[in-house]
């Protein structure tokens, strides 16, 4: 339920929901799937994240850099994401995955940050969506 976006110096991605909770669970998945082969990665462990903000941007923003953390940071290669929590200034949420191993958990492209630039929320008659921009 996510989709890549092309651009020139980064790259981007449009994901949905069909609630807000499981539009971040899918942000964060499309994260995963740009920095990272996921294929191989047994969701055998739990791990708990968290974020806030100040508002829905920012609170997706700070979420998806929570997830890189995990990623680069403390190398856990992740597949999916379960929101146990979501308030307008913060959420949390189980990740399921394991250590990083570089002979399975292949990198695809460095993703260094998540970006405002043209960063779009918006709900519709079909759900919750966002464009977000990784740099890369």
């Amino acid at each position: 339920m996510y989709e890549v976006l092309e651009h020139t110096a980064d790259i981007g991605f449009r994901a949905r929901g069909s609630t807000a909770a499981e539009l971040f669970e899918q942000a964060a998945e499309a994260l995963i799937s740009i920095a990272m082969e996921i294929d191989d990665v047994s969701p055998q462990q739990t791990y708990e994240l968290a974020a806030s903000g100040s508002d829905m941007e920012s609170l997706l923003v700070n979420w998806l850099s929570e997830v890189l953390f995990w990623i680069d940071g403390r190398h856990i290669a992740m597949r999916r994401f379960e929101v146990s929590g979501l308030a307008p200034d913060r959420v949390a949420a189980r990740a399921y995955g394991e250590p990083r191993n570089p002979e399975r958990h292949r990198a695809k492209l460095v993703v260094k940050g998540v970006t405002y630039h043209q960063l779009r929320i918006w709900e519709d008659e079909n759900g919750w969506w966002a464009e977000v921009y990784l740099d890369i």
